[in-house]
């Protein structure tokens, strides 16, 4: 196990995508890779701290220039390819991966205000301490399915980056640059779940109440 720990800081602080490669599937990579989500994530609340315009930017700004690349995107070359009977290669391939960019950091928004699917007036009906636990296995799951993504869209990030897979329709445009986006918008949901959960640990102690009623789109 300590050999196998060796390899991995030893190809990640090399920047050695074959090592990586080969490190990525050992078993070791889970415990490694859950201290390092977890720095990155603690890292992205301080710096939310320092700065508060990216706590509340900083998601809905990306999700907005996606969106509005894509539609600018399609609009100009669906007339383009109607009008002008002419269309860039790219303009089918570049909107799914914008898509995949707005998705994902979509939902660290909908973490961060609580909006994704918690049956809150099964929540309410429960007694104070069964709140609270549900709140915890919430983390808990988030941050579990943070972990499980993050390592497996690494290791596709890795391989394309190894493949040289390019962006169809173009010549220089590589995918891994895009699929990077994965593990990114995760680490994102997971610092804003820890964000929550401190929340919650605080409105316990002090007794305030731990559920709120949030609405898609009612965040700031």
């Amino acid at each position: 196990m300590f050999s196998d720990l060796s390899v991995i800081l030893s190809a990640i602080f090399s920047g050695d995508l074959w090592a990586l490669k080969t490190a990525m599937q050992s078993f070791v990579i889970w415990p490694v890779s859950l201290v390092i989500i977890l720095l990155l994530s603690f890292g992205l609340n301080y710096l939310y701290r320092k700065y508060t315009w990216t706590e509340r930017n900083l998601e809905r700004y990306i999700m907005v220039v996606s969106y509005l690349a894509i539609g600018a995107i399609i609009f100009v070359e669906v007339v383009r390819r109607f009008v002008f009977n002419v269309q860039v290669p790219w303009s089918t391939t570049l909107p799914p991966f914008l898509f995949l960019i707005m998705a994902w950091f979509g939902c660290s928004y909908n973490v961060k205000h609580r909006t994704h699917l918690a049956f809150s007036e099964f929540r309410a009906a429960m007694p104070r301490k069964g709140q609270f636990a549900l709140l915890w296995l919430d983390a808990l799951l988030w941050i579990g399915f943070a972990w499980v993504v993050i390592v497996t869209s690494t290791r596709v990030v890795i391989n394309s980056a190894l493949n040289f897979q390019i962006m169809l329709g173009t010549d220089s445009i590589m995918q891994w640059w895009f699929l990077t986006a994965i593990p990114l918008a995760f680490i994102c949901i997971v610092s804003r779940t820890i964000d929550n959960l401190s929340l919650d640990i605080k409105n316990y102690k002090s007794g305030e109440k731990l559920l709120q009623q949030n609405a898609i789109g009612s965040g700031e």
